[in-house]
């Protein structure tokens, strides 16, 4: 084997050596390392991705109008052609909760997606910018976090009209505030640093260094709140539509499906046990993996 022959193999290797070991690479083999430790963590994950997926494909697959109504088999229990029975309009509960899976995970992660984006934008401008407009801004955040959060979409749905694009925009409002003070805090602590002051002082502009070299610096504590916000919507979403105030029948979101089934709890308890259970497993899931993600993502974690 002659010397250049030799050499090949040694530069691919380094080659090789050198992209294993860039840091971004480094640091996700770090973050799934540590996440893959956690079981719980791993099993709500799991757990996600198998109800987006069901969310996503069951509708079509299912084989019941959800809306036509079948007297003759109302209150039917379940059974193998009825999965979860049927309900007070003869309706088959899987297909219902299957097609509300969809619609109440809709609602959590567009409210969690609104109210995180605009709480982001809003807190990092005032972590940044400081003095009087920090204190304006969080003085106007201190008055929505006086109200606890259903309280507030309730009395946003109450002028806004009970619907589903409604309980969105309510939901995502009382998500504003939370994320705006986590992502002011962080970036107060970020801006100080000697490296935003170097780039400060090479001209480079306000915009660049807050979305550029701030914001990707902070996004550990925004996706663990994203995680654990979800739930939070989810719970609100339905806690709206079974006290009427979201989205309406015969729209089956989970929490409506319950609205409709509790009068019937003691004769019927298949109508309400199923979306009940869908979203318990929707929360706990969305819980457990947020806990999950703050653990790997939380540099004192770091051993």
């Amino acid at each position: 084997m002659t010397a250049e022959e030799r050499v090949e193999p040694l530069d691919d290797d380094k080659r090789k050596k050198k992209k294993k070991d860039s840091p971004f690479k480094r640091s996700l083999k770090d973050f799934y390392r540590k996440l893959k430790k956690n079981k719980s963590a791993m099993v709500g994950g799991y757990l996600i991705i198998f109800l987006i997926l069901v969310a996503l494909i069951g509708p079509y697959l299912t084989q019941y109008d959800i809306r036509q109504p079948d007297y003759s088999i109302k209150f039917e229990g379940p059974s193998a052609e009825h999965w979860f029975g049927a309900d007070h309009h003869g309706r088959d509960v899987f297909s219902r909760v299957i097609h509300g899976l969809g619609i109440t995970m809709k609602i959590g992660l567009l409210s969690t997606l609104f109210g995180g984006l605009a709480g982001i934008l809003i807190g990092i401008i005032s972590g940044y910018y400081g003095r009087k407009v920090d204190a304006v801004i969080m003085r106007f955040m201190d008055v929505l976090l006086a109200f606890p959060g259903i309280l507030l979409a309730l009395a946003l749905i109450s002028i806004l009209g009970a619907s589903e694009e409604n309980v969105i925009i309510a939901v995502s409002i009382f998500a504003v505030p939370t994320f705006a003070r986590i992502v002011r805090g962080s970036t107060l602590a970020t801006k100080n640093l000697e490296y935003i002051d170097a780039m400060k002082a090479l001209g480079a502009s306000d915009i660049r260094i807050i979305f550029k070299h701030i914001l990707p610096n902070i996004l550990s504590p925004i996706i663990v709140q994203a995680s654990l916000f979800i739930a939070s919507a989810i719970l609100s979403a339905s806690g709206l539509s079974f006290i009427g105030m979201g989205v309406q029948p015969p729209s089956p979101e989970l929490g409506a499906i319950l609205s409709e089934g509790r009068d019937f709890m003691w004769d019927a308890g298949h109508i309400t046990l199923y979306p009940g259970l869908v979203i318990m497993l929707l929360v706990l899931a969305f819980n457990v993996f947020g806990d999950g993600l703050r653990d790997a993502l939380d540099p004192k974690m770091k051993k």
